[in-house]
């Protein structure tokens, strides 16, 4: 399997690329957000980690400003990963390419608790599910460091250089909040708390799973969703079925988006459009539409 591994320059990525320095078969990929002045330090001193140890790397570079939500920049940062995957498929064709990013638990427990805070449904607790996307100290593998005390650990033993982002530290963003939160409780309730949160997540994710695999095989292979679906099934059931048709076609909608669409595919009169993100107009035809 080739490994593409996302490496910022911060501990959790630094212990990831030492973890697996002498794979042969990783590349590093590095985006620049262009966020703040030190970004291009972060550049250099990844690029030269790499050269240390001969291991090759694309770099992405973007200039998205100091002001960017940290979901821009996650969109960012995911779409160049995926475009260095989508070439590296290009010249292997015939073997499995995978993105290894440095979530940890203490991440997972951060993601849940913005999730449940932003009031999503049960998909909220179990993040991190990007299709193609490995997360090695998320796997329960004994061998692999779990937390951020474990990832300081390591790092300390290893004498493993690093950069911190100065952002970590603004309580501008909502994760960072939380983490402040976190960070101040009694260790013991701490580390029980991360395993409730792990626990949690591995049960909801085999569901995820299941449940996936079952909207898949309802999936028709042309594509066309008959409306009546929607309208006899429970708006719960109808918005599962509709993100996952959308998932699949690459298409992703906010909560309210998809209860728009929904209510399009129930009342709207035949023939009449309905606008999907990036100005894709599909057709609420009679009985069916395509998406």
């Amino acid at each position: 399997m080739k490994k593409i591994l996302a490496v910022s320059g911060g501990v959790d990525s630094m212990v990831l690329l030492d973890l697996f320095k002498d794979d042969e078969d990783i590349l590093v990929a590095h985006f620049n957000h262009g966020t703040r002045k030190s970004a291009d330090n972060d550049e250099t001193f990844v690029q030269k980690r790499c050269e240390e140890l001969g291991v090759k790397i694309i770099v992405g570079k973007s200039e998205l400003g100091p002001n960017v939500s940290e979901e821009k920049a996650r969109e960012a940062r995911y779409k160049f990963l995926f475009k260095v995957r989508e070439d590296v498929l290009k010249q292997s064709p015939n073997e499995e390419v995978k993105i290894f990013t440095a979530h940890h638990l203490d991440d997972l427990v951060e993601s849940v608790f913005i999730n449940l805070i932003r009031g999503t449904s049960w998909r909220g607790l179990t993040p991190f599910s990007t299709e193609n996307v490995v997360r090695p100290f998320l796997l329960d593998d004994v061998l692999m460091p779990e937390s951020k005390a474990d990832i300081l650990v390591y790092a300390a033993r290893n004498k493993i250089v690093f950069r911190e982002d100065p952002t970590n530290s603004s309580d501008k963003y909502l994760r960072n909040r939380i983490r402040e939160i976190v960070s101040t409780m009694d260790p013991e309730k701490h580390f029980k708390l991360n395993q409730k949160i792990k626990t949690l997540y591995f049960s909801q994710q085999k569901k995820r799973t299941e449940i996936e695999e079952i909207l898949d095989s309802m999936m028709p292979e042309n594509g066309v969703l008959k409306r009546e679906w929607f309208s006899d099934l429970d708006d719960k059931v109808s918005i599962e079925i509709l993100r996952f048709a959308l998932e699949k076609n690459e298409i992703k909608l906010t909560g309210p988006q998809l209860n728009d669409f929904l209510f399009a595919i129930r009342n709207y009169a035949p023939e009449k459009k309905f606008n999907l993100p990036n100005d894709k107009l599909v057709t609420i035809h009679k009985n069916y539409f395509k998406i």
